[in-house]
């Protein structure tokens, strides 16, 4: 069979929801005084949408191949992406065959390189690098985990990211990741709000159910190992993201400082196999956390897991659905994967990206069975009555 070449590629944005899910409606926990690098300025303490974690928007990429098959992926990058794609990034995909993803990437990665190497212009890049697996894989008509060489595992297990641990053990999560609500600006008595919440949550889980402090890039090195060393003793997992992502030699210090035991993972914000090698080489993190939406796609993942194997750290991606999915149950070290609870009080089990993506899976007890992941592609298709626009339509 002659392997069919990519006809076109569109770019779309959408809001509310979907794949920039801090882009949600009022009295949601994930917009409720959470500790954030901008909590040094009281005004912007109570919601990170004030200080506008929001504006970006999701966006949604198409590629159209010769034989009508049509993949899709969606990320973190609204107007600013759809105009790279449209105006930049086109031209290395358009006329290529449909399995030429790795020469792809290189070019996108590459002819960025003045103006990106992180942040929306990666975001950006691995939209399109992730329509790209899930045409292949349409076209070939099996699901992507086993293009990426097959399971390991007849399930994925997860944990929950959200504000009740408690509510997420009876739903029967291995573990529940909670935020940090006080940074360093609210003090002593922040301090202490923060580990009488730690102390209330471990009292309502129990001795034997994971807690976890997601602290979203909020702290310093002092600030962050004097809350590890108090946290430690209510069994906290692990603290997460407590310092800015480029505080490598930070990382490095606060790995050597948290108590024996605890961990510190890190990564949701760090991209490509450049930024995660300097986190693996000064020994930051023992969990690193790519997201495959942010880091360069799933190209990149496969490079970035690659490393990490090598040296002996887990990787256990930032919660993304089923781009994550089909990449989890396809690493032994990946053992388990994160869950988004984007029900507004964290209260019951919801799509990820909803609403805009129709059949996407969802743990059940904690769970999901690899014979829910077997449709081609990544399994899931877009909403038609979200309204998509294409900004810049050539």
């Amino acid at each position: 069979m002659a392997m069919p070449t990519i006809k076109h590629i569109r770019a779309f944005t959408v809001r509310g929801g979907g794949a920039d899910y801090h882009d949600q409606g009022g009295g949601h926990w994930i917009d409720d005084h959470i500790a954030t690098p901008m909590s040094r300025y009281p005004e912007y303490r109570q919601s990170r949408q004030s200080f506008g974690i929001n504006v970006l928007g999701t966006l949604v990429v198409e590629v159209e191949a010769s034989d009508g098959t049509v993949g899709f992926a969606v990320t973190t990058g609204g107007e600013i992406g759809a105009y790279i794609v449209e105006k930049h990034l086109a031209r290395f995909v358009e006329g290529q065959l449909v399995t030429d993803i790795e020469k792809i990437w290189d070019q996108m990665y590459f002819s960025t390189l003045y103006y990106g190497r992180k942040g929306v212009v990666i975001n950006t890049i691995s939209g399109v690098d992730l329509a790209l697996w899930d045409l292949l894989a349409k076209v070939r008509g099996e699901p992507v985990h086993q293009l990426l060489g097959g399971a390991v595992r007849e399930e994925l297990q997860f944990y929950a990211t959200g504000a009740r641990p408690d509510l997420a053990k009876e739903m029967g999560f291995i573990g529940g990741k909670m935020p940090l609500h006080h940074g360093p600006a609210e003090g002593e008595a922040g301090l202490r709000k923060n580990l009488e919440m730690i102390a209330d949550m471990r009292n309502r889980v129990g001795d034997d159910f994971w807690l976890m402090l997601d602290c979203w890039m909020s702290l310093d090195v002092n600030y962050a190992t004097r809350l590890a060393t108090a946290a430690h003793a209510y069994g906290l997992k692990w603290i997460e993201e407590a310092l800015p992502p480029d505080d490598y030699w930070g990382y490095a210090e606060l790995k050597r400082n948290v108590p024996r035991g605890m961990l510190v993972t890190t990564g949701e914000h760090e991209a490509t196999r450049w930024g995660f090698r300097l986190l693996l080489e000064q020994q930051c993190a023992d969990i690193i956390q790519p997201d495959v939406g942010w880091c360069g796609g799933m190209t990149e993942l496969i490079k970035i897991s690659a490393l990490a194997d090598a040296h002996n750290v887990m990787v256990v991606p930032h919660g993304s659905s089923v781009y994550s999915y089909h990449f989890v149950i396809t690493r032994h070290n990946s053992p388990f994967a994160e869950f988004l609870m984007m029900a507004p009080k964290a209260d019951k089990v919801v799509p990820m990206f909803n609403p805009l993506l129709l059949d996407e899976p969802v743990p059940v007890n904690g769970r999901i069975k690899v014979s829910e992941l077997q449709a081609p592609g990544f399994g899931v298709r877009l909403n038609p009555e979200c309204k998509l626009n294409r900004p810049y339509e050539r």
